[in-house]
Parts: structure tokens; C-alpha cells; sequence
């Protein structure tokens, strides 16, 4: 269904949905928000409710002064006051008895799993804690962390959270180069790796990678190396030391010193496809208080009974923010999971959620589309009664993949709370309260108590209907501090667009019920005869065929329409369907103008190791061009047959 047409220089709206959600009376019977409460409180003043949020979720060992002070673009939050952040994780829960709760139940792609509780993990944070303090690390040091996911990962950050050291964590799969530039960049003094990982059944090593990036690393001074995958790995007399050997002898008491609310948490360095990688600072009170409320809220958690599944990887924000410090700070039980999902087979992450009885599940909708594409069988094969509440993060979903994601993995029965956050954001910023929010699918609903966000024109005037650009329009206590070394990039970064307003880089669109659908980044937005159209939009069209499992969109140079829509398809298993046919399907989902060009039919998309399609060497791809740096892909392989098959296509007139 189309509705009305967004205002002159907007993001067209091409799309609407208008399947309704509302939660089950089952699950508003035992809600932690259902009505409007945190809505009516949040909008009678906004400081004041995260005031309180901070004071009710958190430990502070000193009260702060002034709530916030905001100086555009610069904001404090919580003036005045002192924490620590490990202790918010781990010693209040084990003070307060709840020592033996599980904290994390741990799962290797070998099949190995560990248990470990809240008191084990307090004991080797404060080990480790030692151990950097050995090292020479103190406050205001930085600390590498290159790690695979193993709970030695959490471990590391929260020791360095617990003496006032920031940590930088660099996903497993960058490259030897990516490592280099991150440390150089923070000036780290010590690299927490390990031997290597497991993926996809094979160990991925890392300390070689490690020790490339260490030739040119000059403020390194210790490496700690986890041993975790048994591959052969060289250890530098005097600056390499084993994870496990410093364990053993470290002091087994070390005391979280309260920290201003403002010491720097950590660095998280956004890794783009071109120019200096920027390094996003987060601090302590205002972030902790964020993360916990939102993980607390938007999950509906009950941390006696839930236990809660994020599948990110600790090296992004979804792993900072929800696997790390929200459910910790909120005495969650958790799963962590080493590998991919299709090892040894494709129903791997179903096998967890039965084995595990996972009640929450978070993950990305670049897997559920996978998850499509292999099939409801999968899914089929086990127990999943154990869910009650599934979410999404990291991309728009589209409506089919929401409806496949209800229906095969959440029975019928599971709210879905699809999120919008940013790295710079630190948290989640809009998304449903499953307890009280309606949802439509596809749509990430509404701002959450606290947020200010609208939607603009190209001209900064606010949009109320259709398509715009998304702002933020008020400090949150979660989000970033600046650009590490360059403050002023932070500034033209994020705060030049649109005076007075963050813009987010994302376009989003405003249905007549104020539902905001998110349309994915700006740079994705193409030019098509005079019509600004989202990518996202296309992809979703294609993906609403019953015969596509995966779409990806790009924008390529048209000479008679300035760009011309192209698109890359995936097939469910089994199906068939051509490109005339799903050339006309989008026409009629959304209008004639967004008919692709070309489709090309290709089993497998682009993807970083992280899930993320690299739009940029499809547009490569669809271009003709060499492409760019491809080292951060799952599977090289992919691209050349995309290549392949795009010398083999004519021309379409």
C-alpha cells in the first residue's frame, strides 16, 4: 500500500505496511513496562528520568552534582559522580548473594562449553585486573583486546574497567594492518590476543596476525596470549606472556576504585571503507546507565529467569553494549557462542537455544535472511519453547523476514523489538517496549523514553510524514563523548549537518501513525530519474517474493536516468523465479520507478565477517570497477562470481 508523498528535497516513501502487532495479554500480564508510565515521566523531564534510571539500576560510590551538562556538541552526564564499572557488574551481584548465578553458559564451535557464574568471573576479572597492574597499565591507559569469543574477552575488559584503564577491542577478523592502526591510534601499552580461535571447524590464528601488526606498534610494551586454538604461535622473550601462566600467580584481590563518572570506558574504532578509522569514546556513569536500562526494558528482562542470547561478537558495539556491561549490570544470564551458525550444521543455533533454554534471543537480520534461505526445516528440528521475546539489530529488517522471524523461530507467540543505536550512540535509541508497544513489521516503532529524534529535510525542516533524515535532537546520557585525537572531526562529523541536531547518517521514513521505518544509510540512497529512492525499500520488495530469500540493491551510473537500480538475488532453496517476474513483482509492491534494471542471481552475497553486506564492491561490481579492499570478506570467492556472471550479462535496454 503507498501513502502519501514525502515533502520536496526528502527520501521518497515508497512503501508502507500496516500488519499490526499489539502484545498478548500473557505477556502484559507480567511486563516490566506496559501503558505509557516511562513515556509520561520521560517527557515531563527528560534529565531527571535518566537521573532516576541511574540511580535505580546502578551503584554509585559517590552522588553526582549536576545531571548534565551539555555544551553543543560536547555533553557530561552525571557531573561530579563516581563508580565503578566492574563492580556494577560483578561484585554488587556476588555481595548481594547471587554469586552462584550463572553469568555466562559458553559454548565452543568444537562442542567444548564452560559454565561460568558470577563469583568465578568476579575472582579471574580481579586476577587479570592484577595482572595488567603487573604490566604497568593504570588509569588512563589504554589496553588492545583481539580476542575471539571466549570468555576471557569479558574478562579483559571488565579488569580494565575495574582499574580505569580504557580498553579497545578489535573484532577477530580484522586484518594484521586493521590491528596496527587501532593501536598506534590509542597508543595502547598492552595487546590481550590469543593463539587462535575455531571457525568453521578449522582454527583461525591469531597471535601470527598479532605479531605482524606488533613489527610496527612502538607503545606496546606486554602481550598476553590466551591460549585457546592449540596452533603453534612464537612467544617474544621479555614482552609475550601466556594468559594462563599470569593467572595463576596474580594477587587474588583487587579492589574497583570509584572512577568520575566520565573516565573513558573504552575506544571503539568504526571501521569504514575509506579514510582514518575513527575512534569513538565512551565513558562510565552515562553509558552503564543507558545500556542497562534499555537491556533491561527493551528485553522485558527477569534476571531470575531469563537467560538472554546476544550473537554478536564482543568486537562490535551489540557486543560491548549487550553481551558485556547492560546484562551484566543487570545480573543476566547469558549464552556466548564461539563460532558460526552452520557449524557442524545449519540448525547450530537452534541446537543452542533448546540445549540452553533460551528465553531471549538478539540477533542480526542479515542471519535471519540466511536463516530463510536454509529453510524452516532447520528451525523444525528442535524445541524452541523456551523463547518469549526475539529482537533485531544492525540493519532495517524488512516485513518478510520479520513475519518468517515470528512465525519459524518465535512460534506465533514472541514480541519482536526491532532496535535502532549506532557505535556512536552506545545504546539502543529506538525500538518497541514489548509490553506496550504495537508493532508493524519492518518498523522500529518509536523513539524510547528519554530519546529525542526527528526526522528533516534536506533543508533541516522537520518532516512529519514520509521521508527524511534522521536526527537526534537532545544529549543522551549513552552517547559518544568525541573522536579520540580529533575533536573537531567529531564536531564536522556529526554536528554540521543540521544545526543543533546529530545527524545520524541514516534516512528513516514517518507513516501516519508516527511509526519510523528505518531506511538504511543515506550513502545507499539512489538517484533514479529524479526520485531518491532507499535501497532498502528494493530489497525489501524482493525479499517480500516467496521465492527470495536475500536482496541486495546498489545504485549504479545510468546515462539516461542518472542511476539505474540494480539488484543481487538469493534464492530460497528449492525455489525458482526469474527476472522479468521479480521485476514486475516490485513494481507492483512499490511502483514502476523502482523496478530494477538488471538482477543478477547469485547464491551467496558480499558479506564482512561481522554479516554485513558491502554494498560498495556490489556497486563496484555493477560498475565495471576494480575493486576495492576486500580483506575484511567472509568469502573472496563470492565477489569474483559476481564479477563473472556481470561479464556474461548484456546490456538491458
Amino acid at each position: 500500500m503507498t501513502d502519501n508523498a514525502s515533502p520536496p528535497g526528502a527520501i521518497d516513501a515508497l512503501q508502507w505496511e500496516n500488519r499490526r502487532f499489539p502484545p498478548s495479554a500473557a505477556f502484559k500480564n507480567d511486563t516490566l513496562a506496559a501503558g505509557t508510565f516511562l513515556y509520561d515521566e520521560a517527557d515531563a523531564d527528560y534529565q531527571g528520568f535518566w537521573a532516576r534510571q541511574s540511580a535505580d539500576l546502578l551503584d554509585w560510590a559517590k552522588e553526582w552534582h549536576t545531571i548534565c551538562e551539555w555544551e553543543l556538541p560536547f555533553a557530561k552526564w552525571f557531573v561530579g559522580g563516581e563508580l565503578n564499572v566492574s563492580f556494577n557488574c560483578l561484585d554488587r551481584h556476588v555481595l548481594g548473594g547471587r554469586g552462584d548465578r550463572v553469568a555466562f553458559y559458553w559454548e565452543g564451535e568444537p562442542g567444548d562449553s564452560r559454565v561460568v557464574t558470577y563469583a568465578e568471573l568476579l575472582d579471574e576479572t580481579q586476577r587479570f585486573a592484577n595482572v595488567l597492574k603487573d604490566l604497568g597499565v593504570g588509569k588512563g591507559d589504554r589496553v588492545n583486546i583481539y580476542l575471539p569469543m571466549i570468555p576471557e574477552a569479558v574478562v579483559a575488559m571488565l579488569a580494565c574497567a575495574r582499574i580505569g584503564a580504557a580498553h579497545s577491542v578489535v573484532f577477530g577478523g580484522f586484518s594484521a594492518n586493521s590491528l596496527r592502526d587501532r593501536i598506534n591510534d590509542a597508543e595502547a601499552k598492552v595487546l590481550v590476543t590469543a593463539d587462535g580461535g575455531f571457525r568453521r571447524g578449522d582454527v583461525f590464528p591469531l597471535k601470527p596476525v598479532a605479531d605482524e601488526a606488533l613489527a610496527d606498534t612502538p607503545s606496546i610494551t606486554g602481550v598476553v596470549v590466551v591460549r585457546r586454538g592449540g596452533n603453534e604461535v612464537e612467544m617474544e622473550a621479555g614482552r609475550d606472556h601466556w594468559y594462563h601462566d599470569l593467572i595463576g600467580a596474580a594477587d587474588p584481590v583487587c579492589v574497583a576504585e570509584p572512577m568520575d563518572s566520565e573516565q573513558l570506558l573504552f575506544l571503539l574504532y568504526t571501521s569504514g571503507t575509506t579514510g582514518k578509522p575513527k575512534g569513538i569514546m565512551h565513558t562510565s556513569g552515562g553509558y552503564l546507565t543507558q545500556v542497562a536500562f534499555t537491556h533491561k526494558y527493551v528485553f522485558d528482562l527477569h534476571p531470575e529467569t531469563d537467560v538472554f542470547w546476544c550473537t554478536a561478537d564482543v568486537g562490535w558495539i551489540t557486543g560491548h553494549s549487550y553481551i558485556v556491561y547492560g546484562p551484566l549490570a543487570n545480573g543476566a544470564t547469558q549464552v556466548m557462542y564461539e563460532g558460526v551458525p552452520n557449524h557442524p550444521g545449519n540448525d547450530r543455533l537452534w541446537e543452542i537455544i533448546e540445549k540452553y533454554k533460551v528465553t531471549l534471543f538478539y540477533t542480526a537480520p542479515t542471519a535471519i535472511r540466511t536463516f530463510m534461505k536454509w529453510g524452516a526445516a532447520e528451525p523444525e528440528k528442535h524445541d524452541l519453547s523456551s523463547l518469549r521475546l526475539l529482537g533485531s539489530v544492525g540493519e532495517p529488517i524488512n516485513p518478510e523476514a520479520w513475519m518468517w522471524y515470528q512465525e519459524h523461530i518465535g512460534g506465533n507467540s514472541c514480541p519482536i523489538v526491532d532496535t535502532w543505536w549506532q557505535t556512536e550512540t552506545g545504546a539502543i535509541m529506538i525500538s518497541p517496549l514489548p509490553g506496550a508497544t504495537t508493532t508493524k513489521p519492518g518498523s522500529a516503532t518509536f523513539p524510547l523514553p528519554g530519546i529525542g529524534a526527528e526526522l528533516v529535510d534536506e533543508q533541516g525542516d522537520r518532516v512529519e510524514h514520509g521521508g527524511g533524515y534522521l536526527t537526534l535532537t537532545r544529549p543522551w546520557p549513552s552517547m559518544l563523548r568525541g573522536i579520540w585525537g580529533d575533536q573537531e572531526r567529531y564536531r564536522e562529523t556529526y554536528w554540521s549537518r543540521f544545526d543543533g541536531r546529530y545527524f545520524a547518517g541514516d534516512g528513516a521514513k514517518l507513516d501516519s501513525d508516527g511509526y519510523l521505518w528505518l531506511l538504511g544509510r543515506v550513502d545507499d540512497v539512489m538517484n533514479v530519474s529524479g526520485h531518491r529512492i532507499s535501497t532498502t525499500e528494493v530489497e525489501s520488495a524482493l525479499v517480500a517474493h516467496p521465492a527470495v530469500a536475500e536482496a541486495a540493491v546498489v545504485g549504479a551510473t545510468d546515462p539516461t536516468t542518472g542511476q539505474a537500480i540494480i539488484a543481487y538475488v538469493t534464492l530460497r532453496g528449492g525455489a525458482a523465479a526469474d527476472e522479468q517476474e521479480l521485476r514486475a513483482f516490485v513494481g507492483e509492491e512499490i511502483g514502476h520507478i523502482a523496478k530494477p534494471k538488471t538482477i543478477y542471481f547469485t547464491p551467496d552475497l558480499p558479506k564482512t565477517r561481522s554479516g554485513k553486506i558491502m554494498r560498495r564492491l556490489l556497486r563496484d561490481v555493477a560498475e565495471g570497477r576494480n575493486l576495492g579492499d576486500t580483506s575484511t570478506l567472509a568469502d573472496v570467492n563470492v565477489v569474483s562470481e559476481l564479477q563473472r556472471r556481470a561479464a556474461e550479462t548484456p546490456p538491458d535496454d
